[in-house]
C-alpha cells in the first residue's frame, strides 16, 4: 500500500546520524543523499526518507503520527532503542517489551527522533496455536 515514508528535519546532520544508527541496528545500510540534501534508506523493499521541508518552513512532527519499523526479534528492537537513545533519540512511553492487544502480542519500543517524530520498533512474535 505504501511506497515510502518521508519526515522533515531542521538539523539534517543530527537526524541522519540518528537514522543511520537506528536503521543499521535493524539490518539496513547507511542512507544515501541526493543533490537536494534528501537522504534515503532502502531496506527489505521499504524506503524511508529525510528532508528539510521544501516550503522553507520549519519541520514539525505530526501530532498523532507514528512511524513503525519492523524488526526480526526482540533483541533487534532492543538494539534499535539503545542506539537510537545514544544518537539523539528520546525514549518515550513504556520501556521496550511485550504489549498485548486484540490482535496478539507485540514486542515494541518507542522513541522520538531528533526532530520530534514518534517512532516505533516492532517485533511480532509467532502466534501460539
Amino acid at each position: 500500500m505504501f511506497s515510502h515514508v518521508m519526515v522533515g528535519a531542521n538539523d539534517l546532520d543530527a537526524s541522519r546520524a540518528f537514522y543511520d544508527a537506528t536503521i543499521q541496528a535493524i539490518g539496513g545500510k547507511p542512507g544515501r543523499s541526493d543533490d537536494r540534501g534528501r537522504t534515503s534508506w532502502i531496506h527489505n523493499g521499504s524506503v524511508f526518507m529525510l528532508t528539510q521541508p521544501i516550503d522553507g518552513e520549519a519541520a514539525t512532527p505530526g501530532n498523532g503520527m507514528t512511524i513503525g519499523f519492523l524488526c526480526d526479534s526482540p533483541e533487534m528492537v532492543d538494539k534499535w532503542h539503545e542506539v537510537g537513545a545514544a544518537t539523539g533519540g528520546q525514549p518515550i512511553e513504556d520501556p521496550p517489551g511485550i504489549r498485548a492487544n486484540p490482535f496478539g502480542q507485540l514486542y515494541l519500543a518507542y522513541l522520538r527522533d531528533p526532530a520530534g517524530n514518534k517512532l516505533c520498533a516492532m517485533y511480532r512474535p509467532p502466534r501460539e496455536k
